[in-house]
């Protein structure tokens, strides 16, 4: 049963409440190498410069881990505020590894609303972000430019 006296949290911004500009930060969250052996095991990304700490032939010495877990640690973080209950699709994704990132850092990330476009139907709209992702030392190591398919105001509004 739901309490409609109180305002619900943890939500997402339907399209309309969106603007142009910057939107916000996300916490940071350090990854483990739990989160490293997971996401490699359930992923079957198993290459060796991810499960040898010291792999012979890394180009980059250090528990690297995959951009692949770096960009879905920030849009877990993500689903769970800004995507929260408004969220419809995930329509494109382009996605830039600037920097290693290693078990170990701390990650967090700030996100940019560049477009809004409202479709033909069902009071949706295809909004554009770019979201950096961060490092404990203030360093870019991600950046991605995402469209994501997003709910408008209920009917009842």
């Amino acid at each position: 049963m739901t309490d409609d006296r109180f305002p619900l949290i943890g939500m997402g911004h339907y399209w309309q409440d969106l603007a142009v500009g910057p939107v916000g930060r996300t916490l940071r969250r350090t990854i483990t190498e739990t989160d490293l052996i997971n996401f490699i095991s359930v992923t079957g990304m198993l290459e060796a410069i991810f499960i040898d700490a010291d792999c012979p032939f890394s180009a980059i010495p250090g528990r690297i881990v995959p951009a692949a877990l770096t960009q879905a640690l920030i849009e877990g973080m993500l689903f769970q505020t800004l995507i929260q209950g408004v969220g419809l699709a995930l329509l494109e994704i382009n996605t830039k590894a600037l920097r290693p990132v290693f078990v170990g850092d701390s990650i967090w990330a700030r996100v940019e609303t560049l477009e809004i476009r409202p479709t033909s139907q069902h009071n949706r709209a295809v909004v554009a972000s770019e979201v950096l992702v961060q490092n404990q030392r203030d360093e870019t190591v991600l950046s991605y430019q995402v469209k994501r398919l997003v709910a408008g105001w209920p009917e009842a509004r």
